[in-house]
């Protein structure tokens, strides 16, 4: 099985790496700098079309879509300024989008090919709670972006998945935070294991429960 995890250089992105270590499955990760795996910057286009070469002539089974940034923690709307706003839609969405579309031809050469959106409960409109809204709209938006994209998808017997990846202790997440990394990659290797076409679609949480739109 071919996996590759964006943004596994850290966080819940290096979790997953080592929960697929510790099951003996091989996984690929991507960082900007190239530290681990293979170099990727979401927001560079020149980046992203290598990673399709890389690909080309390739097979890949599962993609995690997880590199993200959280720029407006703790900050008021008076605080933010435009560029909070195109560097959070650019990494967040633009560039989940984009790494899928370079992708598609390695994921239709897979077996039962599936694509895992890390999104967050902060994309649930029923709990706008306020605040981090430049984050919250990123969420958001690529959760729409996932459930559209199973629907297109469907037909090829491609899977989405939309995921909360829960409340984790990460430089993003925080030291208060409820769950380990390697809780919480384990809740998620295991939503992405179980997900096939009856799911696809799916905003669930790590631990299998539907999450609230």
């Amino acid at each position: 099985m071919e996996i590759l995890v964006t943004g596994a250089n850290r966080g819940i992105g290096a979790a997953l790496l080592d929960g697929y270590a510790a099951l003996g499955i091989p996984a690929m990760g991507t960082s900007r700098d190239g530290a681990v795996g293979l170099k990727l910057d979401v927001t560079d286009p020149g980046s992203i079309s290598e990673l399709g070469r890389h690909y080309a002539e390739h097979r890949l089974d599962l993609l995690v879509c997880n590199a993200a940034v959280f720029l407006d923690r703790g900050r008021s709307l008076e605080e933010l300024v435009a560029e909070d706003w195109a560097r959070t839609m650019a990494v967040n969405v633009t560039g989940v989008a984009e790494t899928v579309r370079v992708l598609l031809p390695a994921l239709r050469r897979g077996s039962g090919s599936k694509i895992a959106i890390i999104s967050s409960q902060m994309a649930s409109q029923e709990r706008a709670r306020g605040g981090s809204y430049v984050y919250r709209a990123s969420k958001a938006a690529v959760l729409n972006f996932g459930r559209n994209l199973a629907q297109d998808l469907r037909g090829e017997g491609i899977a989405v998945g939309t995921y909360h990846p829960g409340w984790v202790r990460t430089e993003m997440g925080g030291p208060d935070a409820e769950l380990s990394g390697s809780e919480a990659a384990e809740g998620l290797i295991a939503r992405f294991e179980a997900l096939d076409m009856s799911l696809t679609g799916c905003f669930e949480t790590w631990d299998g429960r539907d999450h609230p739109l």
